[in-house]
């Protein structure tokens, strides 16, 4: 175990902890400002000399970016992508993929909307069939089940490690074991877990992961990434492509790139592939385990102190739990409460129903506040909070 976290010294980096309470880092976290001079710094080069000029003479840095992340999530640089958000990422991964009539998608009841229309979208267009995983007890997926499931035809297993709400962690490694042992391409929607739990492409033992850099891992808006594990390189063609992703080589031919790039496009907005890189390296500084400590002692206070409310129901699922807190209130519907606390200082957010229809649908609920701490709240901002809520009753 690591030195713990000096929470003043990262909220004095932090400057947004000095106007607001912010409990909405599954939505966007404040950045810090590593990561706010790095983009800085380069809109600023790019107006005294021009963008191109600017690109050149920072390429170094930026190249550097895709090791970056690469030293996060346990890869190598050759195997991501950088890309403007996690949807754009997942999208590119998935639709990447060819489905024919019978073949299975195996999902996630908490799978995420944007990509569970996707597989609609699909399933209307090939005659390829969605399974949805059963939960195991505590209302996880169930990789014993899943295993299950498993026949000729199951061409993907592709889940939330995180859900947008219901504050549960998959277990993403077990789900990848399955995976693996049956030869099936797995993809991870990784949007929640990047920047708030330790994370290693290896042991996860996924084929594509997908995140996004505005969430817990505190970076800029406008950037994501995509991990292609090295073995997929050698088969995989996107579904787009421009002369970066595969060069012209010939006047009846092109060549695509043998790295994951080949995800990419030619133009790229340089001063946040800057802060992405700031802010991947600013979370391997303070340690994916001393992260998820704190994030846990943080969510774990929340939930007790909102659990002895007698207007709050929580709903948040798992055996392993996770520093998204969701909850609805007897009174008050969730985006009027969400207001109201804004115009108090505070952040939270809502997570529509629609976000996660299967589940919704199967728990019949409302839409949810979501509170999300991170690292660099304070317990006594929840106390704060705490009594802000209290004040409504």
């Amino acid at each position: 175990m690591g030195e713990p976290l000096d929470i003043e010294a990262l909220r004095v980096e932090t400057p947004g902890c000095a106007h607001k309470l912010h409990f909405n880092n599954a939505g966007a976290a404040l950045m810090p400002q590593p990561v706010i001079d790095a983009v800085a710094a380069h809109l600023d080069l790019e107006a005294q000399i021009g963008g191109y000029e600017a690109a050149a003479l920072r390429a170094a840095e930026c190249e550097a970016v895709y090791a970056s992340i690469a030293r996060l999530i346990g890869a190598n640089a050759r195997e991501i992508a950088l890309l403007e958000n996690a949807t754009a990422a997942w999208q590119l991964a998935f639709y990447s993929l060819a489905f024919a009539e019978g073949d299975r998608i195996l999902t996630s009841r908490a799978e995420y909307a944007a990509n569970y229309v996707a597989f609609l979208q699909v399933a209307k267009r090939t005659g390829c069939v969605i399974d949805v995983i059963p939960d195991d007890a505590h209302g996880a997926t169930d990789p014993a089940a899943l295993e299950a499931m498993i026949d000729a035809r199951t061409r993907l297993i592709a889940i939330t490690w995180i859900p947008t709400n219901g504050g549960l962690v998959n277990p993403a490694a077990e789900i990848g074991r399955v995976a693996r042992a049956h030869g099936i391409t797995y993809l991870l929607d990784a949007c929640q877990a990047v920047g708030q739990l330790p994370v290693d492409v290896r042991v996860l033992g996924c084929d594509f992961l997908t995140a996004t850099g505005r969430k817990f891992l505190r970076g800029p808006r406008g950037t994501g990434f995509l991990y292609v594990r090295q073995e997929m390189l050698q088969t995989i063609e996107p579904v787009v492509i421009d002369h970066f992703a595969a060069p012209w080589v010939a006047l009846d031919a092109y060549e695509l790139r043998s790295d994951a790039r080949r995800f990419e496009t030619w133009e790229k907005p340089y001063a946040l592939t800057l802060g992405l890189g700031a802010a991947a390296d600013y979370a391997v500084s303070l340690g994916g385990d001393a992260i998820r400590a704190r994030n846990l002692a943080l969510a774990g206070r929340l939930r007790g102190e909102l659990a002895a409310m007698p207007d709050i129901d929580l709903h948040d699922l798992g055996a392993e739990q996770c520093a998204i807190v969701s909850f609805s209130h007897a009174r008050i519907a969730a985006r009027d409460l969400v207001d109201t606390l804004r115009s108090r200082g505070i952040n939270i957010s809502a997570s529509s129903s629609s976000s996660t229809l299967l589940d919704a649908t199967a728990r019949n609920l409302p839409d949810l506040m979501r509170a999300s701490p991170h690292y660099y709240n304070t317990e006594d901002e929840i106390d704060t909070f705490i009594g802000q809520l209290r004040d409504l009753a």
